[in-house]
């Protein structure tokens, strides 16, 4: 009786340990993809995109001193002229440094699994808005590159069984190839 309780107990913790894990990934609002349509349909309609931009000021501000890419500025002329396309191409730069930021944190982390892990997957949400600026070559590119990085992290595995160590090479390797592909963005 004992150890059906200890099972018991052992598989609760387990299940618990993986719907948090699942759900830290799935967690947190990403304002630059959430204001994504409304940038585009200010700037194709001619709307006053003002409110919008304030309101990213902060994650805009971070890009611009820590990623070297200019974008409150071209952006808000953007809106204002009706360029959408060019809404569009600022937009991908901002996605592009948003890629490079979590990569570098996943590289800071890569002992830390789960931390390296949501990271690389919040990548990939601003790497699905880039993709269809990019070549059918070039989307295929940056797609096998990220899913390089992610087998990078490694692998905890189920109570260390199939763990996989992190390997910090390989990481490199793959994150200077997907920042290759988008570097003409």
């Amino acid at each position: 009786m004992l150890i059906r309780a200890g099972l018991i107990t052992l598989v609760l913790l387990t299940t618990m340990g993986q719907a948090q894990a699942y759900s830290y990934a799935a967690a947190g609002k990403e304002p630059l993809i959430d204001a994504r349509e409304q940038l585009l349909t200010a700037a194709s309609e001619g709307q006053d995109g003002s409110a919008i931009l304030a309101s990213l000021s902060e994650e805009l501000t971070y890009l611009e001193q820590h990623h070297k890419v200019v974008l409150q500025a071209p952006l808000a002329e953007a809106i204002k002229n009706k360029d959408a396309a060019t809404t569009q191409i600022l937009l991908n730069r901002a996605y592009k440094a948003e890629i490079e930021r979590r990569l570098e944190g996943a590289g800071q982390n890569l002992g830390d699994y789960q931390t390296a892990k949501v990271l690389v997957v919040k990548s990939k949400r601003f790497l699905d808005l880039i993709l269809p600026s990019l070549s059918e070559a070039d989307r295929k590119a940056a797609d096998q590159a990220l899913a390089k990085v992610l087998d990078a992290i490694g692998n905890p595995g189920v109570f260390g069984v199939g763990a996989k160590v992190a390997d910090e090479k390989a990481f490199k390797a793959a994150e200077q190839d997907l920042m290759a592909v988008l570097a003409p963005l």
